[in-house]
């Protein structure tokens, strides 16, 4: 290499690969971007739908985020940053109750059966049997926080979410994302929502003026105006090493094979991907393994109508399995959107995996079934749907089943056995964080690139430790 600074290939601009060029080009190394999708941001992009600007989902920035990381999103938006206040609300025990929490609405609407439950599960849990046998997701929740809000709302939500009964879901699930683990923390995270006893930013997040996506897009502006590339539309062929140690990437464009080599090839994109690409490719059991890992897919339900604002909310959330959605968002109401004043949209998130009988069912039907699913609700559509449009992501969630960690490991060790290469983010670790975890992550892989263009493997392995701690933010 002729260059002074270390030359780094990002695979994947999604928010880890787009942070990482951002945080290395600040005169740390040369970084490239290969992004298979025409535009940056992956699932954290946005896009407008009849002049609304819209998410994958319901997306927000917390201000839980790492100081550094904040600091730089600040930097970046602007007074385009907003931080705005939660208001949703969830359906527990057949009524509506304020999201996130809050003590005098749990009081007030709760219903008594449900509430004399919960207070019996806090009062008896002393006395509650533990769970014996193998710990999984539902003994750690049922152990914890007892029987009522466990079959009520956790058991259900991730029956939905995940596909799985909660005893085919692992323990790490539970740890990552269930931040309170027992009745006694949710009371208190409740109490820190009551008015003279919260933060500035208790009960609030960033959200930015033209949709969640405007963060990604100005990370990709400010890495580009350091002197970081971005090859979008890139088909990545394969991922070349010669023994232990990764060489390059060979890429498809304009119909000819193009060879990309560099000190390190940083990599966001699945790991079940990684292997597949590698050439030659990895040993028969990690070939295995990585075929057990699943991801559960998502399909992003759009309802347009032609009504200025259908609830005052920016979420609902839908725990019971009655109704295949699990949160409903309504984007106007995130970053306080002045127009179009005649219409508005409502988001539904439906996980569903490619093969179940919603996949393949046209944006229309989808529609109509949207709206029966309201109407059982309490919550009729009588205002005109203009029509429903549809996105589907294959690769939504990491699946935490009861054998994940074996596969994962066998992959992971193989994966950091190798020279020149490191993956990180939601998608190269498995793990189901949020934005602001991958850029964290995006940030200690940048930090641990050393002036000869190795990686700091102790220190890497430092700052996985520290990853095991996210918690995942609702």
């Amino acid at each position: 290499m002729t260059s002074a600074k270390p030359r780094v290939l990002v695979l994947g601009a999604g928010p880890a690969g787009i942070a990482a060029a951002y945080r290395l080009s600040k005169g740390k190394a040369e970084a490239e971007v290969f992004e298979r999708a025409p535009v940056a941001g992956g699932n954290s992009t946005s896009f407008q739908i009849d002049g609304i600007w819209c998410d994958y989902g319901s997306h927000r920035f917390h201000p839980v985020a790492d100081p550094n990381v904040i600091g730089d999103v600040k930097a970046l938006l602007g007074p385009d940053l907003l931080l705005q206040p939660r208001h949703g609300r969830i359906r527990l025990g057949g009524r509506w109750i304020h999201f996130p929490l809050k003590l005098q609405d749990a009081l007030l609407k709760l219903p008594p059966a449900f509430a004399a439950s919960l207070i019996g599960d806090m009062a008896g849990k002393k006395f509650r049997k533990k769970s014996t046998g193998p710990r999984s997701f539902s003994s750690v929740l049922y152990d914890g926080l007892g029987p009522t809000i466990s079959e009520n709302f956790y058991f259900p939500y991730v029956r939905k979410l995940w596909g799985l009964d909660p005893d085919k879901l692992a323990v790490t699930l539970a740890e990552r994302r269930v931040s309170g683990s027992s009745i006694g923390k949710i009371l208190g995270k409740m109490m820190r929502m009551v008015p003279g006893l919260r933060g500035a930013t208790t009960g609030r997040f960033y959200y930015p003026k033209k949709g969640f996506g405007q963060i990604s897009n100005a990370m990709v502006e400010a890495a580009k105006g350091q002197g970081a590339a971005f090859r979008f539309g890139a088909d990545i062929l394969r991922i070349e090493r010669d023994g232990t140690r990764v060489t390059a990437i060979v890429t498809r464009e304009d119909g000819a094979e193009v060879r990309y080599s560099a000190d390190q090839i940083y990599s966001t994109i699945p790991l079940t991907t990684i292997v597949r690409l590698m050439d030659p490719p990895p040993p028969p059991e990690v070939i295995e393994a990585a075929k057990a890992i699943r991801f559960r897919g998502m399909i992003l339900v759009y309802l347009i109508l032609g009504t200025k604002q259908f609830t005052e909310y920016d979420a609902h959330y839908f725990p019971e399995l009655s109704i295949p959605i699990s949160r409903m968002s309504e984007p106007k109401n995130y970053n306080s959107a002045s127009g179009p004043a005649d219409r508005t949209i409502l988001c539904a998130e439906l996980p569903c995996d490619p093969g179940e009988k919603w996949w393949d069912m046209s944006d229309e039907e989808l529609g109509r079934h949207y709206c029966d699913w309201l109407g059982n609700l309490g919550l009729p559509v009588k205002v005109p749907v203009i029509r429903t449009e549809t996105r589907r992501i294959a690769h939504a969630y990491p699946v935490y089943d009861l054998d994940y960690q074996r596969h994962f490991e066998t992959v992971d060790n193989w994966l950091s056995t190798l020279e020149g290469f490191l993956s990180f983010g939601r998608q190269g670790l498995f793990a189901h964080d949020n934005t602001h975890h991958a850029f964290a992550m995006a940030y200690a892989a940048a930090d641990v690139l050393t002036p000869e263009g190795k990686v700091d493997r102790a220190q890497w392995a430092a700052h996985r430790r520290e990853f095991e701690h996210h918690r995942v933010e609702d």
